[in-house]
C-alpha cells in the first residue's frame, strides 16, 4: 500500500529546486525552462504540492482569477512515485479547492487525456473559435 499523500497549497512548503529540476529536465512541455521563470510562475499562481513522508513528490499550478477561469498547468508526479494514484489525488484536490469553486477550467496535455476526462474535462467543442498567442 502506498504511503499517504498530503496535499498543501502552502507556498512556503514548495521545493522550488525540485520543481525546476523536474520541469527543466524531465517534462516534455517546459524542458530547459529557467529557474527564474519557474519562480515567477509559482509567485503568480495558486500552487499545490503533494508530499509523502515530508518529501515533495508532486506539483500542480493554477493560473486563475478565482472568479470564472482557471488554467491547470505543470501537473506532475516524480517518476519514482508514479503509479500509486498520487496524480489522481492531486488533481482531485486542486479541482475541489474551495477558492476555485464555480470556475471554468482549461488545460493542455499530450498524454493524460484519460485522467482529465475522468474529472469531466472534454475536448473543445469548437476549437476553431479559440486562438493563442505563443510566447516568443
Amino acid at each position: 500500500m502506498a504511503a499517504p499523500l498530503r496535499i498543501s497549497s502552502g507556498r512556503d512548503e514548495l521545493d522550488v529546486a525540485m520543481i525546476h529540476r523536474y520541469l527543466s529536465e524531465q517534462s516534455y512541455w517546459k524542458r530547459g525552462v529557467a529557474l527564474e521563470v519557474v519562480r515567477k510562475g509559482i509567485d503568480n499562481a495558486l500552487c499545490f504540492g503533494g508530499y509523502v513522508e515530508g518529501q515533495q513528490v508532486a506539483f500542480a499550478r493554477v493560473v486563475t482569477d478565482y472568479t470564472d477561469f482557471a488554467y491547470l498547468r505543470d501537473v506532475f508526479v516524480l517518476p519514482a512515485f508514479q503509479g500509486r494514484g498520487y496524480g489522481r489525488q492531486l488533481v482531485a484536490a486542486v479541482l475541489g479547492d474551495e477558492r476555485l469553486r464555480g470556475v471554468g477550467w482549461m488545460l493542455a496535455t499530450d498524454d493524460a487525456q484519460g485522467l482529465y476526462a475522468s474529472f469531466g474535462f472534454e475536448s473543445l467543442a469548437t476549437p476553431e473559435k479559440y486562438m493563442r498567442r505563443p510566447a516568443p
